[in-house]
């Protein structure tokens, strides 16, 4: 095909997969919304009554609350208005933190969430790729079943698990305590580093498990194939073969399912961020879940789900380019 011809064959998938973003975008904005006012909780009574829920306020003082929130309309209406001025650039103000901007907030935390998703998903990778091709070219041994026992424990093991004992060991052993302060890594790359560096181990772990797998099983399959043999009967090196000719066409599975897991890890930080106290999108979001700050929850999860729905549709459209097998008719 000549560049013309794929451009036009790729122009009806492109535009098949971009109208698909939009709905999937639109139910997870009604889903959002929709639980946020049926689970238990009134963010004006949480913030007349205090922490403890115990102060004590007047029924009108409830009521003006209300109408300042916005939560006495109805429930369609209501969606509507957030949706309207969110279209517009608007995310709201938070209920907890009086004054701030919700879009404000966030774009503090994204870097530091994004930081740590991106050295999560290296630190993955670069341990298994390697693992998955050594698993793959020593079939069945002993070394096979090593590899195999422990990309099961990290597919089985929860990151939270993992991110508690990390920390009992570092502390047990090393007397180290996740820091209380946050430092960028423009203002010192190094603290950065030794910040991050262990919630990204305990976040890529069960990671790491699924793209060695994936690798192994690829390369398992490209080892059978034709070429393979043909490289070997020309006299090419074991090293050339696996590198050139197995590894460069086994790794596509393994960049698609690494992009998906990106997705995935910038959801899973929830967790992580609070155990490691690292000041990121999950941690807002949990302190918002806790105060019922509805404007704050629902621009945290609209972001996460706008980037993992982004990375998806990128994925798709450069797998559509590397493999037209399937591309849309």
């Amino acid at each position: 095909l000549t560049i013309g011809e794929s451009g036009s064959k790729m122009r009806p998938y492109i535009v098949k997969r971009s109208l698909l973003f939009i709905p999937t975008l639109l139910i997870v904005t009604m889903v959002i919304f929709g639980i946020l006012r049926v689970v238990p909780g009134d963010p004006a009574m949480m913030i007349l009554g205090g922490e403890d829920a115990e102060d004590d306020y007047s029924e009108q003082q409830l009521a003006d609350l209300r109408a300042k929130l916005g939560t006495d309309k109805p429930i369609h209406v209501q969606y509507f208005v957030w949706i309207g001025k969110m279209l517009r650039g608007d995310f709201g103000i938070s209920f907890f933190y009086e004054g701030d901007m919700v879009l404000d907030d966030i774009k503090e935390r994204v870097p530091v969430t994004l930081e740590l998703g991106l050295m999560s998903l290296f630190l993955a990778s670069i341990v298994a790729i390697p693992l998955g091709v050594i698993s793959a070219m020593k079939q069945d041994t002993i070394g096979d079943y090593v590899t195999r026992v422990i990309t099961i424990m990290g597919i089985a093991l929860p990151n939270f698990w993992v991110a508690i004992m990390t920390i009992f060991f570092l502390v047990l052993f090393f007397n180290w305590a996740p820091p209380l302060a946050y430092v960028p890594p423009w203002e010192d790359p190094w603290v950065n580093f030794q910040q991050l560096i262990f919630p990204a181990i305990a976040l890529g772990t069960s990671n790491m498990a699924f793209i060695a797998r994936i690798t192994r099983s690829a390369m398992l399959e490209v080892l059978h194939e034709d070429y393979i043999r043909t490289a070997r009967a020309k006299g090419l090196g074991e090293k050339v073969v696996i590198s050139r000719h197995a590894l460069r066409n086994a790794l596509l599975p393994v960049i698609t399912l690494t992009g998906y897991e990106f997705g995935r890890l910038i959801s899973g930080t929830v967790i992580i961020e609070v155990i490691f106290l690292v000041p990121g999108m999950g941690r807002l979001l949990i302190t918002s879940i806790f105060h019922r700050d509805f404007p704050m929850i629902q621009g945290t999860i609209v972001l996460i789900a706008l980037v993992v729905l982004v990375l998806n549709l990128l994925l798709d459209l450069t797998y559509a380019w590397v493999n037209p097998r399937i591309r849309y008719s």
